[in-house]
């Protein structure tokens, strides 16, 4: 972009086309602003500009009008200017000049989404879908408000450069990356139609890590990890909503909503969710754990049924983070067992 652009200047080939002096005014070329009269111009990112092209915009601002090349000739201009600029602009290409940020009139601060229904609706509305994802992938709503949470524990997050902050694409781009983890298995397993699952959010880790700058600190733990530990401070903060408190000290001889879980798994040997598993046998392997559902029916007794199983997942997730149950990682998927299992798992 140059002072040419946008307000004009001496076009030397008109001149010469038209066998004109340059002291005659039909050589001037008119830039976008002059073009724009009776218009509103938006510059997106006014401290990338240089500062001779900021000073060019000050007589614009002060006096409503432009002066090309020193001709006589000033023409006044009805033009309503807005500007973007981020407030911290981290990778130091430029700042608004003084003199030119003194001659605009209002500075509007806007901020990030204030509420989890907020920010879910700016991402409905926005994400890029095929139509064929919104057909054959169900998402629970327990999910978008995931993906939302994840949001909300980056921004305040130890790890995450405060000044560069956590813009509402992250979101946008990690329910892509959800839906299309999603519709990959889905089309692995030969199926016609699917729900996401919790493993899927294991997808969205590259949408965090390619959206977040880290401080040293979160360098020095990886950016994988980072985003490991926002997908479950989000969902350890969202557990209590949904279900009981899990307390870290407990009475003994009293009996809490979660013993009937907990004994279901160290009488068994826990069990294995694979990524690739294809809808039914997932649906089968979370039905093992019947207390569980009697859990989610207890206290949160209108889930659809189709959501039954997200928040069966969910609740494991819970109960690991809660160290209530132990969870591994294997090759291609998740193994949940007992902490005294997952104890002997670690130290053979």
């Amino acid at each position: 972009m140059t002072v040419a652009d946008l307000i004009g200047d001496v076009d030397p080939i008109k001149a010469a086309n038209l066998k004109l002096s340059y002291a005659d005014d039909r050589v001037i070329h008119f830039g976008m602003i002059p073009r724009a009269n009776r218009s509103i111009f938006v510059i997106n990112e006014l401290p990338d500009l240089q500062a001779r092209i900021q000073v060019a915009l000050f007589n614009i601002l002060q006096e409503g009008d432009i002066q090309i090349r020193g001709f006589k000739l000033r023409l006044p201009l009805d033009v309503q200017f807005i500007f973007t600029a981020n407030p911290e602009d981290y990778t130091n290409r430029g700042s608004i000049v003084t003199p030119l940020k003194d001659r605009i009139g209002s500075q509007i601060l806007t901020h990030y989404p204030a509420s989890v229904e907020i920010a879910k609706a700016i991402t409905a509305q926005e994400a890029n879908l095929e139509a064929a994802q919104k057909e054959q992938i169900y998402v629970p709503e327990l999910a978008r408000e995931l993906i939302e949470q994840i949001s909300f524990e980056a921004r305040n997050s130890e790890y995450v450069d405060e000044k560069s902050g956590v813009s509402a694409r992250m979101s946008i781009t990690a329910f892509q990356n959800l839906l299309s983890t999603a519709e990959l298995r889905m089309l692995r397993s030969g199926a016609q139609a699917t729900t996401v699952r919790l493993s899927d959010f294991m997808g969205i880790v590259p949408a965090i890590t390619g959206k977040v700058e880290l401080v040293y600190e979160g360098e020095q733990e990886g950016a994988g990890i980072v985003a490991l530990q926002l997908i479950e401070n989000a969902i350890k903060n969202l557990f209590p909503i949904l279900f009981p408190k899990i307390e870290k000290l407990e009475r003994e001889n009293e009996r809490y909503p979660y013993d009937d879980i907990v004994r279901w798994f160290s009488e068994s040997e826990g069990i294995e969710l694979s990524d690739e598993l294809n809808d039914s046998t997932y649906e089968q392997v979370l039905d093992q754990v019947k207390p569980i559902h009697a859990l989610i029916q207890q206290y949160q007794p209108e889930t659809k049924p189709e959501d039954l199983h997200f928040l069966t997942e969910f609740v494991l997730w819970g109960l690991t983070l809660n160290n209530k149950l132990s969870k591994h990682r294997l090759g291609i998927g998740l193994q949940f067992q007992d902490n005294f299992q997952g104890y002997l798992r670690n130290n053979l």
